[in-house]
């Protein structure tokens, strides 16, 4: 059993490392949603997951890879985010993507609300420390959607077949 909470350990964590990236420079590198992936499988056996679980998993996976690509093309988010949210609909499965999804969602309207407060403020010389956040208020037109996926996987992972396998529910 300890190898399948080490195994199911690598999404929170994935997920915080994603959208700490993306705060902090706008970027998702692509090694994180590389393991989320290969992570995805070995999660699934550590969980004792019926292959049809993991099969249906992968297939969610490319349905979101496919709308992400095409909310790139439109240039509605960035590859990141497109790669990051076909990288966490796996560990989603059929029955957690509606939530998942909505969360998603509810998150990235919060951090449109609380960006938009925040550079509508003056720059203040203590931002000068931190560049990071001299970038988060200067690029008007960005926003690290990273944050918003990773709140709602966050969110919806105990939801997810493999959370439910190995902690009931």
């Amino acid at each position: 059993m300890l190898i399948a909470y080490i195994a199911l350990s690598v999404f929170p964590a994935a997920l915080v490392v994603a959208a700490a990236n993306d705060i902090y420079e706008f970027k998702i590198p692509n090694w994180v949603s590389i393991i989320l992936i290969a992570g995805y499988p070995v999660a699934g056996l550590a969980a004792g997951a019926p292959a049809g679980v993991i099969v249906e998993g992968f297939a969610v996976g490319a349905a979101a890879l496919a709308v992400g690509f095409s909310l790139f093309a439109f240039n509605i988010v960035g590859g990141g985010d497109a790669k990051l949210l076909a990288a966490t609909a796996p560990w989603m499965g059929v029955s957690a993507i509606a939530g998942f999804l909505f969360y998603t969602a509810i998150a990235g309207l919060a951090l449109i609300v609380v960006l938009m407060t925040f550079r509508s403020l003056p720059v203040l010389p203590v931002y000068a420390r931190a560049p990071w956040i001299l970038k988060l208020h200067d690029r008007k037109k960005d926003l690290p959607y990273g944050v918003a996926i990773a709140a709602g996987g966050l969110i919806s992972f105990s939801q997810t077949p493999f959370f439910q396998l190995v902690f009931g529910g």
